[in-house]
């Protein structure tokens, strides 16, 4: 495993790792503590704060240039964006259920699935993990 590949990165690319990576973290924190506490709340606000970070960083990002210098990965940060949008509304409209699967849905499609297509050779965390160029 070496870092060499996050440095050599641009900003950009390092906000976007940087905030996924916590995002990924506190997650997973609020996700399976009490619901509805002033923790699970300020957990949230800060969740959404990140995944707007990891949304709007991976649209300066144009590694995969399919169609033009945008690639399908861009319409997943789009959908986090609205996801989130989403997310807030049914909580404060207090349609908790929907809140709660729109919040899951964006956690596991948002970050896990997603991430997971980082990890792919030739990416910068294949490389990162690997220590493969």
């Amino acid at each position: 495993m070496t870092f060499q590949p996050i440095i050599a990165a641009s900003l950009a690319i390092q906000i976007h790792i940087a905030a996924a990576l916590c995002a990924l973290v506190l997650g997973a924190f609020v996700f399976f503590r009490k619901k509805g506490d002033w923790r699970h709340r300020f957990g949230g606000r800060l969740w959404v704060a990140l995944m707007l970070t990891v949304a709007f960083s991976s649209l300066l990002i144009h590694e995969l240039n399919v169609w033009g210098i945008w690639s399908p990965i861009h319409l997943i940060s789009l959908w986090v964006i609205g996801s989130m949008a989403v997310a807030v509304w049914a909580a404060r409209s207090g349609n908790i259920r929907r809140h709660q699967w729109t919040m899951k849905a964006t956690y596991v499609g948002g970050l896990i699935v997603a991430g997971l297509f980082t990890f792919a050779p030739g990416r910068i965390m294949y490389e990162a993990l690997f220590g493969i160029g």
